[in-house]
């Protein structure tokens, strides 16, 4: 008799682990579940993405300024100023416009001209 009763409670423990196992994975498996899955996993990518990205956006930049310093040093920009010789001189590559655009109106049609014309300034 005791060996019986052994059996069938075991055989119970079995049924109910078994149960809660699958009631659990088809938990897991709903849309709602697995919506906030991938979203919780698609957030985390993100995080690390940002957070190499930074990471690199700083190594250049650091790297950067490192090489700045070595060319000028290779060309003699950071060296100290003789006073007997000119200060060095530096050309800027790129114009730098400081003035307000301005535009006209023309009076014979409803559009605007622009005074200069510079492709950069609509980006």
């Amino acid at each position: 008799m005791f060996r019986r009763t052994f059996w069938f409670t075991t055989g119970v423990a079995a049924g109910v682990w078994a149960t809660t196992k699958v009631n659990r994975k088809l938990k897991q498996l709903t849309p709602e579940s697995l919506a906030r899955t991938a979203g919780n996993k698609a957030i985390e990518a993100g995080h690390r993405l940002k957070d190499r990205a930074v990471d690199f956006a700083l190594d250049v930049r650091d790297n950067m300024a490192q090489r700045e310093a070595e060319l000028g040093d290779a060309l003699g920009l950071n060296a100290p100023v003789d006073p007997e010789l000119p200060a060095p001189r530096r050309h800027a590559a790129i114009e730098n416009r400081t003035e307000p655009k301005t535009y006209v109106i023309d009076s014979t049609s409803s559009t605007y001209k622009k005074n200069s014309y510079n492709r950069n300034e609509d980006h």
